[in-house]
């Protein structure tokens, strides 16, 4: 019989190109990007803090940290999902975001949660 995993969150993505707000002209290009995050452990867990790393087709790299995400710091109970609607905005076309978040189980235990790499991509850039 497998062990039940303590402290196991699943970091899902979708992103969106938001054409209206971007500006190629001046190398502006904005992205919305929804995150669903599911508490996958046996212990309640919260979200304390974010790291993103945003890289664009330059190599241009943009660090953001910060204390929770949309102004939440969301308590996730086994089985519960958040999810919530940010943005970015690259130098390029095509970019990727990656990061993770830091978690603080109901037991104390911190730990981080990676969110995988995914691609920020103007439509029929990428095939």
């Amino acid at each position: 019989m497998a062990q039940e995993k303590l402290y196991d969150i699943a970091v899902n993505t979708a992103t969106e190109y938001l054409a209206d707000q971007s500006d190629e002209s001046a190398g502006r290009y904005v992205f919305a990007y929804t995150i669903t995050i599911q508490n996958m452990g046996a212990l309640a867990a919260q979200l304390i803090s974010r790291h993103w790393i945003i890289t664009d087709a330059q190599g241009l790299v943009q660090e953001v940290r910060g204390l929770g995400v949309v102004g939440a710091q969301p308590l996730l109970q086994p089985g519960e999902r958040f999810e919530y609607t940010s943005g970015a905005s690259i130098a390029t076309p095509v970019g990727t975001m990656r990061g993770s978040y830091q978690m603080v189980a109901t037991d104390g235990t911190r730990f981080e949660a990676p969110i995988p790499a995914f691609t920020l991509s103007v439509p029929r850039i990428l095939h």
